[in-house]
């Protein structure tokens, strides 16, 4: 073996059989199914999602800022919409062949959230090593989802009963991975105080800078970098308890947080290098005072780069940590911001999950607020989602109510009994659970919804290859543009130009008999220095020379041997697949 070509990979029975020639398919709208603004760009995608996937690549790859999927786990229990029972090596591959188009559909500066529990998630870490890069992995988020406090013998084995999940979280290229905005718990402040007294714990939130007292300029130090710090001692400054205030205002403890949110601090001993530089500085100038501030620009931390105000106090120097540094007012109440690391714990969304979206789907909903956390630390406002593992639309609806643009790709009947229903509620502004308070939602927007068109090749009663009938002119034209690498778009004051791949390179594709008077026509329409490919089923013997910028190919025989035609179903939540007619079927009763 040629040490030079190993790598560290995972490898299991059938890993390169499969997969590799998937027919890119077409999508087909179906208007009376799209709903809401006619000029959104937003997609729901009935279809199976690897064949889906494929279909979008052409338009869409580096197009997608995060993508959240929920695969099925592989757990050996069959589920109401999911057979989540794929042998193990089937379920690697088939994850594998719809990992490696969703990396490429990722933006440079995108992001894949993947959800699974601990049957598959040693396997898949290794799996999206491979596909990702191990220097592309960010994290790997510990999901709370279910509390087992006093939970019943019933049933019992050897193993402990399962409450965590797993989110493994990948960049498409690390160096070029915008920051993640932080993650955070909301808790209210008046509940918060009550719980540590209870518990008997120290609530240090207790002081409030009543007045910052007169501000004296005493001296300037310099930080490591030799930049100026400014110092100023603070006179008849005025500090109170928040119990002082609630006696002497007559007011509620919840009354005083909210009203001094911005005045109440505690003091602690900071490993800094500023405050020994400052503390130096004040014993220099023989100052003696009990309050003083500084003035400098951090270099790094929540205020670099700004103009930063800074209070000291007492002749140890104890620093001012302020309340409104790590609390937010939401709707008129306070709450304190718990930063969150690799451990968040939804047990309380998911025990009102059926609510959410109006829509039962039992064992695999996700709560609302989970998805926002992945997209919001993510994403901005118009960035482009993505689940091709939609379910019940948990992710388009999360998405849409925070202003992104999404694609959501579900291959079972709740594509139109879950997803259409709940996701026309949120439109129409009336689904008032999961986000829809904390975003704001008020409605609006939409989607258009598409089919998967069937393949664009079958075999006739004589074993021929033959173009399905079900395609039409425009659906064979757009399917033989995506098939030549042209963006399809008619050109509407040239019937011949029906996709470009350059500005002087175009497709056109007839089922007309393409003579040489015809292609006499053909070629006048074109401009100097254009070029055109013909996609024709029959045409004159010899057409094809009559000019150099003209390209005659004939279908279907121009398609054999490129991918793989007449597959139905790369599906990960079936184990037997459809036959060929079926999709055919469902195609034509609900496309």
């Amino acid at each position: 073996m040629n040490k030079s070509k190993q790598k560290l990979e995972l490898t299991w029975i059938g890993k390169d059989d499969e997969y590799k020639d998937i027919e890119p398919r077409i999508l087909v709208e179906v208007p009376e199914k799209s709903y809401g603004d006619k000029n959104t760009e937003n997609m729901l995608i009935h279809g199976d999602n690897l064949l889906a996937l494929k279909a979008l690549e052409q338009d869409y790859t580096g197009k997608i800022k995060c993508i959240y999927i929920d695969p099925p786990y592989n757990t050996g229990s069959a589920f109401e919409h999911y057979d989540d029972n794929v042998e193990h090596s089937k379920w690697l591959s088939l994850m594998k062949s719809r990992l490696e188009i969703l990396k490429n559909l990722l933006s440079n500066e995108g992001c894949i959230f993947v959800q699974i529990d601990d049957n598959e998630q040693a396997y898949l870490r290794i799996l999206l090593d491979e596909i990702f890069g191990r220097n592309n992995f960010i994290n790997t988020i510990s999901v709370n989802m279910k509390n087992i406090a006093g939970a019943s013998g019933g049933g019992e084995d050897k193993k402990l009963k399962k409450n965590i999940e797993y989110i493994h979280v990948y960049a498409k290229n690390y160096e070029e991975l915008p920051l993640f905005k932080n993650a955070y718990d909301y808790i209210p402040i008046s509940e918060l105080v009550e719980k540590y007294r209870e518990e008997g714990k120290s609530w240090k939130y207790t002081s409030v800078l009543v007045n910052s007292g007169t501000k004296n300029y005493i001296g300037s130090t310099v930080d490591g970098d030799g930049n100026e710090i400014k110092i100023y001692s603070r006179e008849n400054a005025i500090i109170k308890s928040i119990g002082a205030i609630i006696k002497d205002e007559n007011i509620s403890e919840e009354e005083a947080y909210k009203k001094y949110a911005n005045y109440i601090f505690q003091t602690a001993m900071p490993q800094s290098s500023i405050r020994p530089r400052v503390m130096e500085k004040v014993s220099e100038l023989g100052c003696d005072n009990d309050l003083y501030s500084i003035e400098y620009i951090p270099k790094s931390g929540r205020n670099r780069g700004t103009l930063y105000e800074q209070f000291y106090k007492g002749e140890n120097f104890r620093l001012f940590a302020w309340l409104k540094d790590v609390s937010e007012e939401i709707d008129g109440v306070l709450y304190k911001k718990e930063l969150q690391g690799t451990y968040w714990d939804f047990v309380g969304e998911t025990k009102n999950l059926t609510k959410e979206g109006a829509v039962a789907f039992p064992n695999g909903k996700k709560p609302e607020k989970l998805i926002h956390r992945c997209i919001d630390i993510s994403t901005k406002e118009g960035d482009f989602v993505l689940d091709s593992f939609l379910g019940s639309g948990t992710t388009a609806a999360v998405a849409h109510k925070m202003g992104r643009k999404w694609i959501g790709i579900e291959l079972g009947n709740h594509c139109y009994t879950h997803c259409i229903p709940r996701l026309e509620k949120i439109i129409k502004n009336d689904d008032k659970n999961g986000i829809t308070e904390m975003t704001n939602w008020k409605g609006g927007g939409g989607y258009k919804f598409y089919e998967l068109a069937p393949s664009l090749l079958k075999k006739d009663e004589f074993d021929n290859w033959i173009i399905e009938p079900k395609y039409d002119a425009e659906m064979l034209a757009e399917a033989m543009a995506k098939h030549e690498g042209y963006k399809f778009s008619p050109d509407e004051n040239n019937v011949y130009k029906q996709g470009y791949s350059t500005e002087k390179d175009f497709i056109f594709t007839t089922t007309q008999f393409l003579s040489n008077e015809l292609l006499n026509q053909i070629h006048n329409k074109l401009e100097e220095g254009e070029s055109l490919l013909i996609c024709a089923t029959h045409f004159e013997e010899g057409v094809g020379s009559a000019y150099s910028n003209i390209t005659v190919k004939k279908i279907p025989q121009m398609l054999l041997n490129r991918c793989e035609f007449g597959r139905a179903e790369y599906n990960l939540n079936i184990i037997e697949e459809a036959q060929p007619e079926d999709i055919e079927e469902d195609f034509e009763e609900e496309g």
